[in-house]
């Protein structure tokens, strides 16, 4: 867990340390010392380094006698979404505090730009109350890759005893009926079909999970942020896969993720996915 002693750092190093706890993980926390603009590389970047250090203290202080987890501590150097994306390399998870407004903006952004430099699960909390929520949300959009999202939160909500609820979200042919360029019939028969592949995703849970609660929800009213969000409002975590493309990583729901994260409406975590080739 990364972590600059920001409200949402500190609800992110809790969050880590109780999911390391359940699952009987080590709890790395980190802290990134951005020496790429500093006048007086050795001087001014020693007492930078030296105050992270104070500042992991303070972090592992507050879970240690609270959490029965191994804490260890690290600062890194370089930019925040470069060193944090080199060192994702070394864990299952990599949680991060979701920021707070910031002249204008939000700094959910560089919770993005974190998802995008890792090459695990990312994690960005925020400060709400966790204690009574219940269920873990997964969005999915019809891709064969989204199966992978599916599987990771199955995961995570079998082993904390949580319901599973899938969301597959478009906005559906109401839109075309009322344009006149469908037919009644013929949109149901699109959202007959979408219904289909919604099943298809969650295909293979009841035999690796016999006893994890699955709950699909088709949702034709709402682009998929706005359900999502929706339908996490109350969830203990929300999960979104994303697919790498080029340099770059591309949200699997386009825009979506952004907009969950700029809206969050609890836990999320956003996990890398990979494209899936067929053979011709």
């Amino acid at each position: 867990v990364a972590t600059n002693d920001s409200a949402q750092s500190q609800a992110a190093v809790l969050w880590a340390a109780q999911r390391a706890a359940n699952a009987h993980l080590p709890l790395v926390i980190l802290h990134v010392v951005d020496d790429r603009w500093t006048a007086e590389p050795v001087a001014f970047t020693g007492m930078l380094l030296e105050k992270g250090g104070e500042l992991l203290e303070t972090a592992a202080g507050r879970v240690r006698g609270t959490v029965l987890v191994e804490i260890s501590t690290k600062v890194l150097e370089g930019g925040v979404a470069g060193a944090l994306g080199k060192y994702s390399t070394k864990v299952s998870m990599l949680v991060v505090g979701s920021g707070a407004a910031h002249l204008g903006g939000s700094l959910t952004d560089r919770a993005l730009q974190v998802a995008a430099a890792a090459k695990c699960p990312v994690a960005v909390i925020g400060d709400q109350e966790i204690e009574d929520r219940q269920g873990v949300v997964v969005g999915v959009d019809g891709s064969e890759e989204a199966t992978q999202a599916v599987a990771f939160a199955a995961a995570e909500a079998d082993r904390e005893g949580q319901e599973l609820t899938v969301v597959y979200a478009f906005r559906g042919p109401d839109r075309w009926i009322d344009s006149g360029a469908l037919t009644e019939h013929l949109a149901q028969r699109i959202v007959d079909e979408e219904q289909v592949v919604l099943s298809e995703t969650i295909s293979g849970l009841a035999e690796d999970y016999p006893d994890l609660v699955v709950n699909k929800v088709l949702k034709t009213d709402k682009e998929p942020a706005a359900a999502l969000v929706q339908a996490a409002g109350a969830a203990r975590m929300l999960v979104v896969g994303s697919r790498g493309r080029g340099g770059f990583k591309r949200l699997l729901l386009g825009s979506t993720a952004h907009a969950v994260l700029t809206h969050l409406p609890c836990p999320t975590v956003i996990t890398p996915v990979q494209r899936r080739k067929h053979k011709k």
